[in-house]
């Protein structure tokens, strides 16, 4: 990422802050419209789950600046979610969600630029994540 890039999510994301909760419903209904099978993973009261998403968001997006602070932290995570049963290929599905999530949340403020910083930022977090959390055979499947 560059850091013009990382400067567009971290401004992009100030105005998502104030609909954090809106726009974590707006998450799940896209996740769970798209992706039916993953609503297993989660428990049927998202109230909790929505916070823990939209602190996770807020702490990564606004380390970005610093990625490699980040990177113990997202490691981490990764690796619970295969507990919970996530899999390589739910991965792109989570993005979409949260890409057209900001998509809506932002309105006119989703550009061109900020929606390529933001395909950027979470391709170089998914990326890692997945290489932290599954061997190289899993990851390929």
């Amino acid at each position: 990422m560059t850091p013009e890039q990382v400067n567009l999510v971290q401004q992009s994301f100030v105005k998502v802050a104030p609909i954090s909760e809106q726009a974590a419903v707006m998450f799940y209904d896209r996740l769970f419209e798209v992706a039916p099978q993953v609503k297993a993973m989660f428990p049927s009261d998202l109230t909790e789950q929505r916070k823990k998403l939209m602190a996770t968001l807020a702490l990564v997006v606004n380390g970005l600046s610093n990625l490699a602070a980040v990177l113990p932290a997202a490691s981490a995570l990764a690796k619970r979610h295969v507990n919970y049963g996530a899999k390589p290929e739910h991965y792109p599905v989570v993005g979409g969600a949260l890409l057209l999530t900001l998509e809506k949340g932002l309105g006119a403020a989703w550009t061109p630029e900020v929606a390529a910083a933001w395909t950027a930022a979470y391709g170089t977090l998914s990326g890692y994540m997945i290489s932290e959390a599954y061997d190289k055979s899993q990851a390929a499947e």
